[in-house]
């Protein structure tokens, strides 16, 4: 690469997690407006340009790209932070700094003091704003509704997946306490026990340090009996989730706690309702119940019964999975979130001040 990008996306995180999967839908739709170059390791979404060193990006960062007055680095984790502002403060480059936040809590010092030198914060809700004196934005994440849409015979899409029984629900993500995996396996292993169509999904991978956690969750389906129907096919990629998330009859995710949580709104995209636990955005991807439905972080009985309830009513999943669609449509498209980001750099390029701590 000789010509100086004009945006530069880091991910600095080897592992492919819910950060990594929403910086490569805006990077690949901003391909498409933007000379962009990928920073760190690779995200694996097909069209995506090969990744190059933060040692390269700080080499052709020197160089203002063609008609900007200064290349833009997108970042969204610490240590990104911490690289750019060194290749801006310290090594003096032509950098403006753009972070993504999902995060609901109130930040520790030093990731604070990181965010209020960046020339520009984006949050993905109101309640991750409620952090910050300013922002330059609040986007919800979105999805590629070309991509996760519905198809015409759910049942006839779940049978052609090596699955088995006659209905899907799945949890995808990491596997780890945080995001409740354990909750939904007792969950399910309530409903696939009532009913015989089920089929049980975790859809993840485990680091290391979670793999006894792991473990357990398998012995627990064993002891039930329940091995054919709970079943851990680990990483999912993103063409096996493409045909995955308008077969399923349920998408659930009862994490303890979610920053944001795309998950469910992908299903939406594809058509498929959800049950999720009240944290993250999704009791506003519920729109009141209507697209998914909401229960208390923490409860087994709580999810198993609602699941059992959707289950028990196709022509419900279908009208929550339809309303879900439209909502996804017309609030949550990755076009929607693009479009907001590029009116931030190009507000930076014409040389609004849109900092955190603005004079």
């Amino acid at each position: 690469m000789t010509e100086t990008p004009e945006v530069f996306v880091t991910n600095y995180n080897k592992r492919f997690t819910g950060v990594s999967s929403t910086a490569a839908r805006m990077a690949l739709t901003h391909l498409k407006r933007y000379r962009l170059a990928l920073v760190g390791h690779p995200l694996p979404l097909a069209g995506l340009p090969a990744p190059i060193t933060p040692a390269e990006a700080r080499r052709l960062s020197k160089t203002p790209p063609a008609g900007r007055p200064f290349a833009i680095w997108h970042v969204r984790r610490d240590p990104e932070m911490i690289s750019a502002l060194w290749a801006r403060d310290v090594l003096r480059l032509p950098i403006k700094t753009v972070f993504t936040s999902a995060a609901r809590h109130r930040h520790s010092a030093f990731p604070r003091w990181l965010i209020s030198r960046m020339d520009a914060v984006v949050a993905t809700s109101e309640e991750a704003a409620s952090f910050f004196p300013a922002v330059a934005a609040t986007l919800s994440h979105g999805v590629d509704l070309e991509q996760f849409k519905p198809v015409p015979d759910r049942a006839a899409a779940w049978a052609a997946l090596p699955y088995g029984g006659k209905k899907g629900v799945a949890i995808i993500g990491r596997v780890r306490p945080e995001k409740g995996t354990d909750i939904f396996v007792d969950a399910m292993i309530k409903v696939c026990q009532q009913d015989p169509d089920v089929t049980a999904l975790v859809m993840g991978m485990a680091k290391p340090s979670e793999e006894a956690f792991l473990k357990d969750l398998k012995d627990r389906v064993a002891k039930a009996g329940l091995t054919e129907r709970i079943l851990f096919p680990g990483f999912v990629s993103h063409e096996d989730q493409l045909a995955l998330m308008p077969a399923l009859s349920l998408v659930v995710n009862v994490a303890r706690y979610e920053p944001f949580g795309v998950v469910p709104v992908e299903g939406m995209a594809a058509g498929t309702p959800f049950v999720c636990s009240d944290t993250g955005y999704y009791r506003q991807f519920s729109a009141g119940e209507t697209t998914g439905l909401i229960v208390p972080p923490g409860d087994v009985e709580a999810p198993a019964q609602a699941v059992a309830r959707l289950l028990a009513d196709p022509a419900k999943i279908e009208e929550m999975g339809a309303k879900g669609r439209a909502l996804a449509a017309a609030e949550h498209s990755i076009q929607r979130e693009a479009d907001g980001v590029a009116e931030i750099y190009e507000r930076l390029w014409a040389g609004e001040n849109l900092a955190v701590h603005r004079g």
